[in-house]
């Protein structure tokens, strides 16, 4: 078939497999022309299809030679309908792996699932022996509990408070004022039941106790801080409450894992184009606003180029990981410079429906959604007719 985008909200509902399949090559083309890491050797990335949980894979496949287990959720296509993104991300970076001669196994299924969680086991027991790197990257609006089958979802929302600054519609540059009423303490908690650490510290738990982790193993999972101008929206508001939740579950499981050498850290990263971010109110202008900055000043990153970073230069260094005082690895430095704020502010206050295209960099923003799904694609040709139905290697 011939695919085209199409969208409802902050989604996208068709993906394609050779703009993914061409994407995950950058990805890795841009690892590759990088000094190789002395890094991890076996590798498991929960979440590990979109993101930054697929460039932690293929930073560690490409960068340090690893083999890596990737769990995500299962998604096929078929002759009337495509599968996820994340699936074909998937099937390239399999393909890829197996060309480089290296292991590379994918679980597919919910990762809340205790399910989930024993068939990985049995996939590192039988296939790698123990990981030295556990990578947790679940991105989710709602949450199963595995024991009690109680469902659980998110919300955006302030707390204490409405919340009300400037939005974007980024498909049409219309800026307008969006109201958001403050979440009930429900919400709270059930936004942390899914976005905080649970389930981060479920999973090192049943890893623990099945011996399939080194002595020395490091895991990872992702943070946010941002701007003040994102604040009251994201982390002081129920996100912000998970985050906290997760960032004390690392330092949790950092006293329990440093025994044997082990260790765990949040890694606050900076504020990119995510499927997950295009449906937070005032982050889609934000962040049109930050790449423009960042792009004139020539520190922009992105997943990949945040990915190397991070293994290259914080975990995997001489002597001790760097980490701030509340014991977080920082690669949000950039974002956070007192020149970009100060000139993202600036610009803030200035825009407007009028100007938004001159003053933001909203057309690179809608591009890279659209990259998200395979669109856009530099070298795709989106006329020709392709297979929906990719198979991905070594699937489990």
């Amino acid at each position: 078939m011939i695919i085209k985008p199409r969208t409802r909200g902050f989604i996208c509902t068709t993906s394609h497999p050779a703009g993914c399949a061409a994407q995950v090559q950058e990805q890795i083309d841009y690892v590759q022309s990088k000094p190789q890491i002395q890094g991890p050797k076996n590798v498991l990335v929960i979440g590990a299809s979109t993101g930054y949980g697929l460039a932690a894979r293929i930073t560690a496949a490409f960068g340090a030679r690893a083999n890596t287990i990737g769990v995500y959720r299962p998604s096929s296509g078929s002759e009337k309908r495509t599968a996820s993104a994340g699936w074909y991300n998937s099937a390239a970076f399999e393909q890829a792996a197996q060309e480089a001669g290296l292991k590379s196994f994918s679980v597919t299924g919910d990762a809340f699932a205790k399910e989930t969680k024993e068939k990985v086991i049995e996939v590192i027991k039988k296939e790698l022996g123990k990981v030295d790197l556990v990578v947790y990257s679940v991105a989710s609006a709602r949450k199963t509990d595995s024991q009690t089958g109680e469902v659980y979802n998110s919300v955006l929302k302030p707390i204490g408070k409405t919340f009300t600054n400037k939005t974007v519609n980024f498909h049409t540059g219309e800026v307008t004022e969006v109201t958001l009423e403050p979440a009930t303490e429900k919400e709270i908690h059930d936004t942390v039941a899914v976005m905080g650490g649970d389930d981060w510290e479920d999973w090192i738990r049943a890893l623990r106790g099945a011996e399939v982790l080194t002595e020395d193993v490091t895991t990872i999972s992702y943070s946010y801080i941002g701007s003040e101008i994102t604040q009251d929206i994201y982390r002081d508001g129920s996100i912000g409450r998970a985050k906290d939740h997760l960032e004390a579950t690392a330092l949790k499981m950092n006293d329990e894992l440093k025994s044997t050498g082990g260790r765990a850290y949040v890694v606050v990263s900076k504020g990119l184009v995510t499927q997950s971010s295009s449906a937070i109110p005032v982050v889609p202008l934000y962040i049109s606003s930050l790449y423009k900055i960042m792009k004139e000043k020539g520190i922009h990153e992105g997943t990949i180029e945040q990915s190397y970073r991070l293994f290259a230069d914080r975990l995997y260094v001489e002597g001790d990981t760097p980490v701030d005082k509340s014991g977080r690895i920082r690669i949000d430095d950039w974002e956070l410079r007192e020149d970009v704020q100060a000139e993202v502010v600036k610009l803030w206050d200035s825009v407007t429906s009028d100007n938004i295209y001159e003053l933001t960099d909203l057309e690179g923003y809608r591009r890279e959604f659209f990259q998200l799904f395979g669109f856009e694609t530099e070298g795709v040709d989106y006329e020709a007719e392709v297979d929906p139905d990719v198979k991905v290697l070594h699937s489990i």
